[in-house]
């Protein structure tokens, strides 16, 4: 991108948010400052989120086809003064709004174009160390389809927590100089972050390894025979809790890479009717998960891709376009042998599957938008 950091129009979504922007906020902490240091009040906070707010949707923006509006520059432009981008953060920021134009082509190529999004950022925290303020941000963003046909998703959605660094000049002033991704799986599609890995235990070289699947489009047909599980229920279960956690289970974000995801998709197994297996919490062939007590197969992505094919309960696909409502995929990112993200089908159309999942709370993304997104990654599908 030139000088002027041409961008493409962008969203009405965020002037809303940006008029709104102190109503958005929730009771934060003070935070300690030094005796020379600037202070954070109010308003400051509240422009550090409608700063946020104008990153993200400049970047959810970057993937939306033909532009939303009449501008032509990012709506981080229009920050000046006492808060804005720092230079380098600028650049940063200018390379990141091209490789996702990029990322945008080849979306269109997979079939995957959008037509307009919205994005809002409301701000949970703000701690203030000197001249250094930590931020800390949920983003929401949906996205609508350019061109649904039949019963196809209208849109996809997604949260995604960040957290931004500022840094106060001698005047006082506050310059954004980092963002950070805070969310384990790293999978949003206006990110370039990439999903932090998960390490198997040393027991994978006596647990089964999963055949990879294929990527390819329009397979032999896989259709489901047998009624051995309720598959509408585990996709209503995974869309109604994909960004509202069951309390009836323990929250595993932010503990570790992998984060939720697996115990997510526990759930909606459960739910669809899979029962417990007792025993001890280490055995790969049991699984059992409630509020006091989890199985390591019923939170971990490995522990239980392993259960999952000791106790038969699943057989492995050929080909990721051959999952069906209920179905699980798994990625494995790095390559290295070891899975690092678990999701679950919760809908299909054109022969296109859509997987919802935590870490980061995804709804309805379609394996052509994942497959676009990480080309290089190994996928397993099962059947369940």
């Amino acid at each position: 991108m030139n000088g002027t950091r041409r961008r493409l129009p962008i969203l009405g979504a965020a002037a809303t948010s940006v008029v709104a922007g102190v109503a958005l906020l929730p009771n934060w902490s003070a935070g300690a400052a030094v005796l020379d240091g600037p202070t954070v009040d109010a308003q400051t906070k509240a422009t550090f989120q409608r700063l946020a707010d104008a990153v993200f949707t400049d970047r959810t923006d970057a993937l939306v086809d033909s532009g939303q509006g009449d501008r032509d520059k990012p709506l981080t432009d229009g920050f000046s003064g006492d808060v804005k981008l720092s230079s380098g953060m600028a650049r940063a920021e200018d390379a990141t709004l091209s490789a996702l134009e990029q990322r945008k082509e080849k979306l269109a190529k997979a079939g995957e174009k959008y037509g307009k999004a919205g994005t809002t950022v409301t701000l949970n925290d703000t701690r203030v160390t000197g001249r250094t303020a930590k931020v800390a941000v949920t983003e929401t963003t949906t996205l609508t389809y350019a061109q649904a046909r039949g019963d196809a998703p209208r849109t996809t959605g997604f949260q995604a927590r960040h957290e931004l660094t500022f840094k106060a000049d001698r005047q006082g002033d506050w310059r954004l100089t980092g963002i950070r991704d805070t969310d384990p799986g790293g999978l949003a599609v206006n990110t370039l972050s990439k999903p932090a890995p998960v390490k198997a235990t040393t027991a994978d070289d006596t647990m089964p390894n999963a055949p990879r699947a294929e990527t390819t489009r329009n397979p032999a047909a896989a259709p489901k025979t047998g009624t051995a599980y309720d598959y509408k229920a585990m996709a209503a279960y995974a869309e109604k809790y994909w960004n509202v956690y069951n309390k009836d289970y323990p929250d595993f974000s932010g503990h570790g890479a992998g984060g939720d995801c697996t115990n997510f998709v526990s759930q909606s197994l459960k739910a669809g009717g899979w029962k417990h297996a007792p025993g001890y919490v280490y055995d790969y062939t049991k699984w059992f998960g409630n509020a006091d007590i989890q199985s390591d197969s019923f939170v971990g992505v490995n522990e239980w891709s392993w259960f999952a094919q000791n106790s038969k309960r699943t057989k492995p696909l050929a080909n990721v376009y051959q999952l069906e409502v209920g179905d699980v995929l798994q990625v494995d990112f790095d390559k290295d042998g070891s899975k690092d993200h678990t999701m679950i089908v919760t809908y299909k159309s054109g022969g296109v599957p859509y997987v919802t999942y935590h870490s980061t709370n995804t709804l309805r993304r379609s394996v052509a938008s994942l497959v676009a997104s990480y080309p290089n990654a190994y996928y397993y599908a099962y059947r369940t």
